[in-house]
């Protein structure tokens, strides 16, 4: 929480009539061989994240999924703000508080080294580079793609396609939905400073689901038979609704469990490895009930919430029957 924020101010990222509006990506350098572009080159990268956080999941998702895990190394931050007079991530969950490989506290350290007069929010995920120390990129919302194209010499034997040639405009144009009306969207519900703000948001995040699940009964992944890049995005908004969104941020027409398809679909991405094993409810909770947010001024009140139940995301979801086939990943030719 930034120190307007302690003294009652309107966070950076609310607008006039109360809605929020997410701060733009500062370093934004595509991964390429192209002139400017960030080299790709095995063990140079440091991927920083956040188990809580759904943008940070969904390329550690992508990391696992492709094979990455040799090739680009990961530092882990908690979930759990730190008490600051700033937004930060820290890296407590390291022996001293302290990155073993970065030798940084806070997140914030390795922006500021980058840039000093970046004043922005410290987001993860953040890929650092290691032979700068510097920033590399923090585009949230491209990573994935990167990961999934260029840096394809680095996958896996075998690995899944996620985002096939014949598909990306089709990806693309249901990715910007995605983020705009389901992935931030239960943010502008959350983080909403007025009662209009909060029912418009609310009322197209269900109406987009609403659409979702339809789409959904009669496929068994968003573009068909095989898991894609869409299918990671929504899945990480998907696992933190029952658990945090629902309450925390008061989107709560439904329970994920009561969409009939949504629900059928999000257990048969958590079953899939690399998604539900790289799903951390704990820190999910912690985060979301617990932490310091970016744009409340709640009483802060320290209760852990003992539910949902998650035994239910191992229960079998039958969605074989839409596709007629185990398999659950395009691989790349």
């Amino acid at each position: 929480m930034s120190a307007s924020e302690q003294a009652g101010s309107k966070p950076a990222e609310i607008t006039k009539d109360g809605s929020f509006k997410r701060q733009v990506n500062r370093f934004t350098t595509p991964f390429g061989d192209g002139p400017g572009e960030l080299p790709v080159e095995a063990g140079r990268y440091r991927l920083l994240w956040s188990a809580a956080c759904p943008w940070a999941h969904r390329s550690v998702i992508v990391r696992r999924v492709l094979g990455l895990e040799e090739a680009i190394g990961l530092g882990t931050v908690s979930p759990m703000r730190p008490r600051l007079p700033r937004v930060d991530w820290e890296f407590s969950l390291d022996p001293d508080g302290v990155d073993p490989a970065l030798g940084i506290r806070y997140v914030s350290e390795i922006y500021l080294k980058t840039d000093p007069d970046y004043a922005g929010r410290p987001t993860v995920p953040v890929v650092v580079d290691m032979r700068k120390r510097e920033v590399a990129n923090n585009d949230y919302f491209k990573l994935t793609n990167y990961f999934e194209t260029v840096w394809a010499p680095f996958h896996k034997p075998q690995a899944p396609n996620l985002y096939p040639e014949a598909l990306r405009e089709s990806i693309d144009a249901l990715n910007e939905v995605i983020f705009h009306d389901i992935n931030n969207g239960v943010y502008k519900c959350g983080f909403a400073h007025s009662q209009e703000a909060y029912d418009a948001a609310y009322d197209t995040l269900f109406a987009r689901l609403d659409e979702l699940e339809q789409r959904l009964s009669t496929s068994r992944f968003l573009h068909g038979d095989f898991i894609t890049d869409s299918d990671v995005r929504l899945y990480t908004t998907l696992a933190r609704f029952d658990a945090a969104y629902y309450t925390g941020f008061r989107t709560n027409r439904n329970l994920l469990r009561e969409f009939e398809h949504l629900w059928g679909y999000a257990r048969d991405l958590y079953q899939t490895p690399g998604f539900g094993d790289t799903t951390d409810f704990d820190a999910i909770k912690r985060h979301y009930h617990l932490s310091i947010t970016i744009a409340t001024d709640k009483q802060e009140v320290n209760i852990l919430p003992k539910g949902p139940d998650l035994a239910v995301w191992d229960t079998p979801h039958g969605r074989q029957r839409l596709s007629g086939r185990e398999a659950k990943f395009l691989v790349r030719e």
